[in-house]
């Protein structure tokens, strides 16, 4: 099955969207005929009170309830601190996860499961022969990397090739309009000559690319507000919105539409992940994929982008 072009984000199912509201969003997706949901074992960990694998089992019930296994491609990660007070890639401890996942997902099979955070302490070779049982076994499909340092990601991809071992398919970096630096410099090359899908994450800046903060007076409209503004509310911030805001005007949408169909015509962009938390929401990430920028367009958004 070939992943369609937009991940919906499952950072948000159990947090903030309770079950119901998530299993209504998963529903949306679908039927708009989208496929990819990616998550983790340790979302939401962040969360007072939460453990990690909250996400996974609200897919896992909706799953369930739906009937859409085989319609869909589940994405999910290993290697975050769930309680070691270090993240950890050794090969029993993948083994270990997954199939703690596998019963939080409701499963018998992930479809691409990726290394979350790099474990230096363990060797790439033992990482990936854990991936590879797992491949064996029938209970993961393909493999997949995020947040590794370029040079780990190519020890990995050159060991799996040395060794005839499961290679990783894909990369999940952070990259959008407004953090585009590190990944066209240390990444993209990487990624497209070793022909890796990129499915990257933040796609919206936790939100701030949709327009919805302009100043110090929106901190209230999330439970990251403070944060977002924190991060990205400054000259370059600003002229982003702007140039969002100019191109959204001139095509009848809205600036993450626009954020999102930026990331679609750049070159080797798989599929961006967003995150929704009501259906309105989701409908703009949809209109995205949709959305054809022109010439003119791209280069307003990568001047008020340059870094």
């Amino acid at each position: 099955m070939e992943a369609a072009p937009l991940a919906f984000g499952g950072n948000i199912f159990g947090w903030p969207a309770d079950e119901k509201r998530s299993h209504e969003l998963l529903d949306a997706f679908v039927a708009e005929g989208f496929n990819l949901i990616d998550t983790s074992d340790s979302y939401s960990r962040w969360v007072h009170g939460h453990q990690g694998g909250e996400s996974e089992t609200v897919i896992g019930t909706w799953l369930k309830k739906s009937g859409q296994r085989k319609n869909v491609l589940i994405a999910t990660k290993v290697g975050s601190d769930m309680g070691l007070g270090r993240t950890c890639l050794t090969k029993q401890y993948i083994l270990d996860e997954a199939e703690a996942s596998l019963r939080r997902l409701q499963t018998d099979y992930i479809d691409l499961y990726q290394t979350h955070f790099d474990d230096l302490t363990t060797p790439v070779g033992e990482t990936l022969e854990a991936y590879a049982q797992l491949i064996k076994e029938g209970k993961v499909r393909a493999i997949g990397a995020s947040n590794l340092s370029k040079e780990r990601l190519q020890e990995s991809l050159q060991f799996s090739k040395d060794n005839n071992l499961p290679r990783y398919e894909t990369f999940q970096p952070e990259y959008n309009l407004y953090k585009r630096e590190k990944y066209e410099q240390e990444y993209e090359s990487i990624c497209q000559k070793e022909e890796l899908g990129v499915i990257n994450y933040f796609a919206l800046a936790s939100g701030f690319l949709t327009g919805k903060y302009r100043s110090a007076a929106d901190a209230g409209k999330s439970v990251r507000g403070s944060t977002i503004i924190e991060k990205y509310m400054n000259d370059r911030g600003l002229r982003i919105l702007a140039a969002l805001d100019e191109v959204a005007k001139k095509y009848s949408t809205n600036p993450s539409s626009v954020s999102i169909a930026w990331l679609l015509a750049r070159p080797g962009i798989t599929a961006p992940i967003a995150s929704a938390t009501t259906i309105e929401q989701l409908d703009e990430l949809i209109q995205a994929v949709l959305l054809q920028l022109d010439k003119e367009a791209m280069e307003l958004l990568n001047e008020a982008s340059a870094y």
